[in-house]
């Protein structure tokens, strides 16, 4: 690993006053406030209201007030504003990134890679929302006489709980449908990441969005969490399997829907046919990137014991070569994790793990020359499922190795989780890596590819099995789970029953006579 901390300083457009202006939106009656710091260093950049019940209760009072005129807009005058966010987004993205740095300690490789993502979620839903809510017409179980037509009606006001490792694209991207689809939203960033979701939606309020259908309210989760479900008409959450749990209760009692996308303990297989330069260059995007705190990032790898010693090889050499360090260009090639709090908890899964016989290959260590969170990229093997590493999501950059005799072998071992969020298979018969990936127990599957294929395609619906969620984001559901569906039917003569005076026997054999000749004509 490379790297030597320089002086750090703060980008030019995050000024004291323009953090200010981001905070000032979010209701704080108590008095109460969180210190927002710069990850890099430590120093506070400013502090966040927090977020008290009644608080949280009138911001959805303001965004029924508000959602009500806007679900009365018309669709297209309701896309309007995202064609117009799309071009605000795209041209602020560099001051985006400086604010999602500044925050959450990611080198800028990742932060602008963030900032593209809810222009990618207009940039779909402007093409098929107007479709996805219109209304279609269907026939009745009468044909000519009968007809059923599909409504789409919004939820009403949405809570959207997002997580700090990707705080502009989950609370903005996730919130997109929802407003398209004609809700109001109501945000909890976590208080460490504030900031990037708050200018989102000052750019969506310069493109047109009305002033208080998007609210946002803060706090520590167990504080704001129950009056956010307990308002909510539908909740949209990542992070945690441990919290999504609660969350699902709770949304459950108050009889409302809700989207979970939770932890992943994911695998990449490796095929003997692979090309190893690929699938290491792969590998270090998968464990290492965004400092390996990404949902569907991978923490296993599945070798087969005839590549095993090219590939590792080949991977730590990579992984010792990184330049890691705070800065705030596009140099870094790994950042900081976002707390000292979290360094902890990732540094105790690899001390776990060499205390238990695990072999470290590479890092393993906090680098506090870099910065209060750093930790380096490490790479163990070793690892057995006695260790918190084989069994937990460890959300850092940590990643074991594994040998595997037979591809049998390696899809049950890759299968032998309670997670199945996403996984990665790597081979050079596209063919034969599809069949293996078919047998992968995961709601995403990648071949040649770590997460990114499978997360930019917001065309196809993206979400976990097993423990790893409920629901999905993208593709068409990720629009219409915001709706309700209504049932307009319409008869135009009473033939339902029996004619007047008509023995209901008779009606009966019309009736089954009537199935038939339908089911013939395929009518019905």
């Amino acid at each position: 690993m490379t790297g030597t901390q320089l002086a750090i300083t703060r980008p030019a457009t995050v000024t004291d006053a323009f953090l200010r202006q981001l905070v000032a939106r979010v209701p704080g009656s108590s008095g109460a406030a969180w210190k927002l710091t710069e990850v890099y260093t430590g120093d506070v950049l400013v502090e966040l209201p927090q977020s008290t019940p009644a608080d949280i209760e009138q911001a959805f009072v303001t965004a029924r007030e508000a959602q009500r005129t806007w679900a009365a807009t018309p669709v297209r005058q309701r896309l309007a504003v995202f064609d117009r966010a799309h071009t605000i987004f795209v041209d602020n993205a560099r001051t985006t990134a400086d604010l999602i740095q500044v925050e959450s300690g990611k080198n800028r490789r990742m932060a602008i890679e963030e900032t593209c993502d809810p222009p990618m979620v207009m940039s779909h839903y402007l093409k098929r929302a107007a479709g996805l809510l219109a209304p279609v017409r269907r026939g009745g179980p009468v044909p000519f006489l009968s007809n059923s037509t599909e409504i789409r009606q919004p939820k009403g006001v949405v809570g959207v709980i997002a997580p700090w490792n990707f705080p502009f694209a989950t609370g903005i991207s996730d919130a997109i449908p929802a407003l398209m689809a004609g809700n109001g939203v109501v945000l909890k960033p976590d208080n460490k990441t504030a900031l990037s979701p708050l200018y989102g939606i000052r750019m969506l309020e310069e493109a047109g969005l009305p002033k208080g259908l998007f609210q946002v309210v803060c706090g520590e989760g167990p504080d704001v969490g129950p009056t956010l479900i307990d308002n909510a008409d539908y909740v949209m959450f990542t992070g945690s399997t441990a919290t999504g749990r609660v969350i699902g209760e709770r949304a459950g009692r108050n009889l409302i829907g809700c989207c979970l996308e939770l932890g992943g303990k994911n695998p990449m297989v490796v095929l003997d046919d692979a090309d190893i330069a690929e699938a290491v260059e792969g590998a270090v995007f998968g464990a290492f990137g965004n400092t390996g705190q990404i949902c569907m990032h991978v923490e296993r790898i599945y070798l087969p014991e005839s590549r095993y010693d090219e590939f590792a090889d080949a991977f730590v050499a990579r992984a010792k070569a990184l330049d890691v360090r705070a800065a705030y260009d596009f140099g870094p090639e790994m950042g900081s994790l976002v707390s000292v709090d979290h360094m902890h908890r990732v540094r105790s899964h690899v001390d776990d793990a060499v205390a238990k016989g695990a072999t470290v290959l590479c890092g393993g260590r906090p680098r506090p020359d870099l910065g209060p969170a750093f930790f380096e990229p490490t790479i163990l093997e070793g690892v057995t499922k006695d260790m918190l590493c084989g069994v937990t999501e460890t959300f850092g950059p940590v990643v074991a190795l594994h040998r595997y005799r037979t591809v049998d072998e390696a899809v049950a071992l890759a299968n032998d989780t309670d997670y199945g969020l996403n996984a990665s298979v790597w081979g050079g018969n596209i063919a034969a890596a599809r069949a293996v990936a078919a047998r992968v127990e995961a709601g995403n599957v990648n071949i040649n590819d770590i997460l990114a294929t499978a997360f930019a395609s917001k065309g196809t619906p993206s979400g976990g099995v097993k423990n790893s969620g409920v629901g999905v984001r993208h593709g068409d559901q990720g629009l219409l789970k915001y709706t309700d569906v209504q049932n307009m039917a319409v008869l135009k003569k009473q033939v339902m029953g029996p004619k007047p005076g008509q023995d209901y026997g008779r009606h009966v054999e019309r009736v089954l006579s009537g199935l038939k000749m339908m089911r013939r004509l395929r009518i019905r």
